[in-house]
């Protein structure tokens, strides 16, 4: 018995995974990310001014990561808040935890790539930036659909 096209749609990997058609999407939505990136940009120098900072002081390389998540977090939660979602009227507390649980889920996979990008023999700066890139969709998709919705 053939599946009607709706099932079949349905089933497709976009729709299993609600990941929005490109082709589809309002172009608002698309300039909030096109805002997310920029926020992202200047947390992602923050990070690695600070990371780089922290290591030139002779800490460890995750614990340098652990400081410079926490002031990147900072930096980028208060810019997406007022500027990338605009969600400035909402509870800071609530809206600050949410954002932060999300951030300590990209944490977690940022160090876990890290250490291997680092095992592996990449420097720690290469490796730290590669890194924050890898995790940042996570970071946007959670952050767009939990944090700030």
């Amino acid at each position: 018995m053939p599946a009607d096209k709706t099932t079949a749609s349905a089933r497709s990997p976009l729709a299993l995974l609600r990941i929005p058609d490109p082709r589809k999407v309002p172009r608002s939505d698309w300039m909030q990310l096109v805002r997310f990136l920029a926020v992202g940009v200047s947390g992602y120098v923050v990070n690695l001014l600070v990371f780089w900072a922290v290591t030139s002081a002779g800490a460890h390389y995750i614990p340098a990561a652990i400081v410079a998540f926490v002031v990147a977090w900072t930096n980028n939660f208060l810019l997406n808040r007022h500027w990338t979602f605009r969600r400035g009227d909402e509870a800071v507390v609530g809206q600050g935890l949410r954002y932060l649980l999300v951030c300590l889920v990209a944490l977690g996979a940022n160090l876990v790539i890290l250490h291997v990008l680092v095992d592996a023999g990449l420097g720690e700066m290469y490796a730290q930036a590669i890194a924050i890139i890898l995790v940042t969709p996570l970071n946007y998709l959670l952050s767009r659909r939990w944090s700030f919705r």
